[in-house]
């Protein structure tokens, strides 16, 4: 649910990161209000703690994944949306709690701020977590294949038994270029794990000659003219990339542009 986006205008949101925005907004509020009881201003050190947990969530997952990528320029580009959340977290948290040790001051006002934020955050997560373990399992959306065939997900997943990565995509959308040749590698290199690619609105002529234009040589390309696909899986922006277990099981969703590495970090649950 909280992997679910939301388009507004040009740009894309996961729910995920407006959580995350709300739970920083709420820390701010709590903390301009105790901090004017004890006459101390602790906005600084929470943005200060924001960014530290934001470059220390990054640079954790860089080195995690740091063969996956080419060069220097790719690993500073955030556009992948590789961060490592409990790095990130430690990080902040270290700073707070040197900034708790240093600062007599701040402690109560900042203490204050720090929960109303992690609680924020971890009650709107607990809960939707608490949902989707009921499991959301592959959407029996009407499909087809360049060839005019009908299909479906759960069809593909009873023939191979095998899970299944399924990326939303169209082909005037940017990210979603860049990123095919990530999954054009990953399909040729994963003979355990089937790739789908569901494009939303288009149809099978412009998505063929878009193929022929990049020269991408993908299997299982399909064709969801209504946005169906998008509607059912709560993806209203592209790119979308869905991650199914071979029980069906929504495992992990990621939204926006893959890198090699965030790719590689979704196909690791899967295997």
């Amino acid at each position: 649910m909280l992997q679910q986006s939301i388009a507004i205008g040009p740009l894309g949101f996961s729910l995920h990161q407006l959580v995350l925005v709300m739970a920083f907004l709420m820390a701010l509020l709590v903390g301009a209000l105790l901090g004017r009881r004890h006459n101390v201003a602790v906005s600084d050190t929470l943005i200060t703690v924001f960014f530290i947990a934001f470059i220390a969530a990054r640079v954790v997952f860089v080195v995690r994944y740091w063969g996956a990528y080419d060069g220097i320029i790719a690993r500073f580009d955030i556009r992948d949306g590789g961060f490592d959340l409990t790095g990130g977290i430690i990080a902040g948290l270290g700073y707070a709690s040197w900034v708790l040790w240093r600062s007599s001051r701040q402690r109560r006002p900042l203490s204050g701020a720090l929960l109303a934020g992690g609680l924020t955050w971890g009650l709107i997560v607990g809960s939707t977590a608490l949902i989707e373990q009921q499991s959301r399992p592959l959407p029996n959306t009407p499909l087809v294949d360049l060839s005019g065939q009908s299909t479906n997900l759960p069809q593909l997943a009873h023939q191979t038994q095998q899970p299944i990565v399924v990326n939303l995509w169209a082909s005037w959308c940017p990210p979603c270029i860049r990123e095919m040749p990530v999954f054009e590698e990953a399909q040729n290199a994963e003979q355990g794990i089937t790739f789908v690619f569901v494009n939303q609105g288009e149809d099978a002529q412009h998505i063929e000659a878009f193929m022929h234009q990049h020269d991408l040589s993908l299997d299982n390309v399909w064709l969801d003219q209504r946005n169906a696909l998008g509607e059912a899986t709560g993806a209203h922006a592209m790119p979308t990339t869905l991650f199914y277990s071979a029980e069906g099981k929504l495992l992990n969703t990621h939204f926006g542009e893959l890198s090699r590495a965030t790719l590689h970090q979704g196909l690791e649950r899967l295997r």
